[in-house]
């Protein structure tokens, strides 16, 4: 309670005293006065700022710190991850063997678990450094652990760092490689042992002051095909304005409480993807621009991007060529081939 909450209610008490003979005037008094202190915002919640990567209020302690981006495997016999639901934003992209995987970047949000953790690749590192963030991964492809030589990135390896910050967990009934794990307290722990930089030096994405609506066509349903094997499906709900996320026609749990995965934004990108070796490794191009669709709300918006290096932001544009502001909240990207079948509608 602030001082001048206190001084509020000895104001009270006093006049309480000097009008107990007219106990009709003090109940009103009284009632008048507690009502504004109740009004009061306390201090601590004043001290509210909004996150630079989804436009949700939080302490500010808390938005103004490094991002963490984490890689989390996606295999069927990884899932459900656990900390997943509170990643303000996540990229799903293709890997090996026609399956994706999530990158997740976490800001404001500490979850005590976090997993299953794999390897990096390139392209997943190009949107990383867009957050400049700490990257936490459990190896990589051989270019990702070039780039991460040549890249002055904060890295958190789980090949080398100690177990106390990635570890195996035996209590989640999978088997490795799907069962690396950490939480956001033992990773802010090796960032400050470390010496990692305390803030990252980024560019956030650009959100409205409010919630507002999209001048498109319905998407209600929004279904992503990656191949006949995998799918991404979106189901939106009117009531709460958020998307539930759905993985190969199932719900999409965070593991960590068995809550679904909601989502407040979608952007679907059309990028050029193709498989570069015999190990079916890919390459996936997300410098230069293309097309996409932004969806939120119900609505869905043909758009454009633009990533004019590796490090800069990517930049998403409206069919006017003004850059689109995002609703405040999470944000889910799919990089998908333009060729993809992609489906909105009721």
């Amino acid at each position: 309670m602030s001082i001048r909450k206190i001084g509020i209610i000895a104001v009270i008490l006093g006049i309480l005293f000097l009008m107990a003979c007219n106990n009709d005037i003090a109940g009103d008094v009284e009632d008048d006065i507690l009502r504004a202190a109740k009004e009061e915002p306390d201090e601590v919640e004043e001290d509210r700022i909004p996150s630079p990567i989804s436009g949700i209020y939080a302490p500010r302690d808390r938005v103004n710190r490094k991002p963490v981006a984490i890689m989390l495997d996606n295999h069927p016999r990884a899932r459900w991850q656990s900390g997943i639901s509170q990643a303000e934003v996540v990229y799903e992209y293709l890997v090996e063997g026609g399956f994706t995987r999530h990158m997740a970047i976490f800001l404001i949000n500490d979850p005590g678990s976090i997993g299953p953790i794999r390897s990096a690749r390139p392209y997943f590192i190009t949107s990383a450094l867009e957050y400049d963030p700490i990257y936490v991964r459990v190896g990589g492809s051989p270019q990702a652990k070039e780039d991460m030589k040549n890249l002055d990135m904060d890295d958190v390896d789980g090949m080398v760092v100690p177990t106390s910050v990635l570890w195996r967990n035996n209590n989640v009934g999978k088997s490795s490689p799907h069962n690396t794990y950490t939480s956001m307290e033992a990773l802010r722990a090796y960032q400050k042992e470390q010496g990692y930089s305390d803030r990252g030096d980024y560019v956030g994405l650009k959100f409205n002051a409010e919630d507002e609506e999209l001048d498109g066509e319905v998407a209600n349903d929004v279904l992503i095909e990656y191949n006949g094997d995998n799918t991404t499906r979106y189901i939106y709900d009117p009531e709460e304005k958020v998307y539930t996320y759905y993985k190969d026609g199932r719900p999409h749990k965070d593991e960590l409480d068995d809550s679904p995965v909601k989502v407040k934004n979608i952007i679907i990108q059309e990028v050029d993807i193709r498989m570069i070796d015999d190990s079916g490794r890919l390459f996936i191009d997300l410098i230069g621009e293309g097309r996409g669709k932004y969806i939120s709300n119900g609505r869905v918006v043909d758009m454009s991007w633009v990533k004019k290096s590796r490090s800069n932001r990517t930049r998403y544009y409206d069919e006017n060529g003004r850059e689109i502001k995002l609703n405040p909240g999470i944000t889910w990207i799919q990089a998908v081939r333009p060729e993809t079948n992609v489906e909105t509608g009721d």
